[in-house]
C-alpha cells in the first residue's frame, strides 16, 4: 500500500503576475495563506492552472522553489514537473526534490505524444531519477495521449509512482485501472464536476481549480466523502455544479483568473496565447460566484 502524497482537496493554484508580467510573489503569498487558512490540503504549483506552459525555465524553477519555502511544510507542495522532453522532466523532478517538494505532477507527453510502451519508458526514467513521489497526470483532451489500464498497472508497480490525477472523464477506464492496481495507485479527480463519483470508487480527493475560489467548500466536500456521507456530498456537488461549469466556459485558467479578479485578487493578466474572458462569460462567472456565495 502506498501512502498518498495528500488526501482531500489540493488546489491547482493560479500564478499571479504583475502589471509588467513578472510573477507577483507578494500576491502569491496572500493567495497561498488564504488557501491554507481555508482548509486546502495541498498546493499544486506550476501546473496547467498556474500557466506553467508559458513560463520559461528559470521562472518555473523560481516559482517552485519559492512555493516550497513559503509554504514551509504547512501543507504538502506538489510541483508541476511534466514535459514532453523526458530529459527535461527528469531535470525538473530532481530540482523539485532538491527544493523540498512533497511530490511531482507529471503530465503525459504532448504534441510528440508517444505509445503505451513510450509512456512506460518515459515515466520509468522519471521515477528512477530520484525518490520524489510522482503523480501521473492523464488529460487526453490537452495532450492527445491516454493511459490504458494495463499501462497504469505496470507503472503502479514502481515504488516512486504514487498515484494518478485523472482528468480523462472516462470512468470505465478508471474503474478498470483501480480494480487492477488496488492500493498500489492512489487516484485524485482532475475534474471538479466528478469529485463525488470518483471518491465513491476509492479516490483520495481532488486536484482542483474550484479550490482557487472556494477552498473551504472543496475541502469540506472531500471530507464528507471520507466520512461516507455521500448523500450530503452529492448535494454539495450539485450546489457548485453551475459554478464549476462556468469556471470551464473557456480554456482553463482563463475563467478562474477572471473569477479571482472579480473576488478582488490581484492576479494580473493571462499570458498569451491565453486572452481575457469574453464579456458574456465574465458576466456568467460573476453571476455564479454570487449564487454560490464565494468571497475572499
Amino acid at each position: 500500500m502506498k501512502n498518498p502524497v495528500f488526501t482531500g482537496a489540493g488546489v491547482a493554484i493560479v500564478t499571479p503576475f504583475t502589471a509588467t508580467g513578472e510573477v507577483n510573489y507578494e500576491e502569491f503569498g496572500r493567495i497561498v495563506d488564504h488557501q491554507i487558512a481555508h482548509g486546502t490540503d495541498a498546493i499544486i504549483v506550476c501546473g496547467t492552472t498556474g500557466e506553467a506552459s508559458a513560463m520559461h525555465d528559470k521562472e518555473h524553477r523560481e516559482a517552485v522553489a519559492w512555493c516550497c519555502e513559503y509554504v514551509n511544510h504547512r501543507v504538502p507542495v506538489i510541483a508541476g514537473v511534466g514535459s514532453n522532453d523526458t530529459a527535461y522532466a527528469v531535470e525538473l523532478t530532481r530540482f523539485a526534490q532538491e527544493c523540498g517538494a512533497d511530490g511531482g505532477l507529471s503530465v503525459t507527453p504532448y504534441y510528440n505524444k508517444t505509445t503505451q510502451r513510450g509512456l512506460l519508458a518515459h515515466y520509468t526514467k522519471i521515477a528512477d531519477c530520484c525518490d520524489l513521489p510522482i503523480i501521473l497526470y492523464n488529460v487526453p483532451s490537452r495532450t492527445g495521449v491516454c493511459f490504458t489500464a494495463d499501462t497504469l498497472y505496470q507503472l503502479a508497480q514502481h515504488p516512486n509512482i504514487n498515484g494518478l490525477k485523472a482528468a480523462s472523464g472516462d470512468f470505465s477506464l478508471l474503474a478498470a485501472a483501480m480494480a487492477k492496481c488496488g492500493d498500489d495507485l492512489n487516484v485524485w479527480s482532475g475534474n471538479d464536476d466528478q469529485i463525488v463519483p470518483l471518491m465513491a470508487l476509492g479516490g483520495k480527493g481532488v486536484i482542483s481549480v474550484l479550490s482557487n475560489v472556494a477552498p473551504q467548500e472543496t475541502h469540506d466536500l472531500t471530507q464528507l466523502c471520507f466520512e461516507n456521507r455521500y448523500p450530503e456530498a452529492a448535494q454539495m456537488q450539485f450546489k457548485y455544479h453551475d459554478l464549476i461549469d462556468a469556471l470551464f466556459c473557456e480554456v482553463n485558467p482563463i475563467p478562474v483568473k477572471k473569477a479571482m479578479e472579480i473576488l478582488g485578487w490581484n492576479v494580473g493578466a493571462l499570458r498569451l496565447p491565453l486572452v481575457e474572458a469574453s464579456e458574456e462569460h465574465a458576466a456568467r462567472i460573476k453571476k455564479e460566484l454570487e449564487k454560490a456565495g464565494c468571497k475572499i
